[in-house]
């Protein structure tokens, strides 16, 4: 089939598709308005009833916490996929590739930056069910200190202090621990996922009940699953590089 039949075959089927988007756009509400009685029940009485401060973490790892499990095994399956259709790419290499940072000041500015990112990344995991946060985001931040560790020494240094197994492993464990929670509460009589520890006071790190526990989990595998993902890109990149095979 030659460009200008392909051509003619997607202009209808483009133009279709976009008389499709703009209509659905055209309906959506508009910005900062509530549909609904669910959202404005939550906005009233998720505090109190989950003793947080931040309602769209309440929805998220409680009232939701089914759908967010849905989220985190969409990550999980696209980090797989992607590690599986990369490694199958690639011809085995008995040497790890190689690259090195020739900027000093890259390197001391970013050793640097690391413990900061991390600490920020735990922080807004740990505080995600009391300031904006959670595990999603805070896990996105502490694969982000991963990568700067490839900034600061090159891509043996990254691979050497991030080992695939270790962190396919925390991948692992943050998804089973999720469903692991849900299927415990099953388990004790009560549906699946639902809430039933402690709620402890507003305001405090103890508080929540199972929503910490989840955040956590979340916080886990988000974490890892960004660590895969540069491993891999970070690998096609370096091969690319000149005499990148080499010792």
């Amino acid at each position: 089939m030659n460009t200008r039949t392909r051509a003619l075959l997607f202009l209808p089927l483009g133009a279709a598709l976009a008389a499709f988007l703009l209509w659905g756009l055209a309906g959506l509400p508009d910005f900062g308005s509530t549909q609904g009685p669910y959202a404005r029940y939550l906005a009233r009485h998720a505090t109190a009833q989950r003793h947080v401060t931040n309602v769209p973490t309440s929805i998220v790892f409680d009232y939701r916490a089914l759908d967010t499990l849905g989220e985190e095994l969409i990550l999980f399956t696209c980090v797989m996929g992607t590690a599986l259709l990369l490694r199958s790419s690639r011809e085995a290499e008995e040497q790890r590739p190689s690259d090195r940072p020739t900027s000093a000041a890259q390197r001391h500015l970013v050793s640097l930056l690391i413990p900061v990112t991390v600490l920020l990344g735990l922080w807004t995991i740990s505080y995600g069910y009391l300031t904006p946060g959670g595990g999603f985001q805070g896990g996105v931040v502490c694969g982000a200190a991963a990568l700067m560790l490839w900034a600061a020494g090159g891509y043996r240094d990254h691979r050497a202090l991030t080992p695939t197994g270790l962190v396919d492993a925390a991948e692992g464990l943050g998804a089973a621990a999720y469903i692991g929670l849900g299927l415990a509460v099953l388990a004790a009589g009560h549906a699946f996922l639902a809430n039933v520890l402690p709620l402890g006071s507003t305001g405090t790190l103890a508080s929540g009940g199972t929503i910490a526990v989840l955040n956590w989990a979340t916080g886990l595998e988000v974490s890892a699953a960004t660590v895969l993902v540069f491993h891999e890109f970070l690998k096609e990149y370096v091969q690319t590089l000149p005499g990148a095979a080499e010792d």
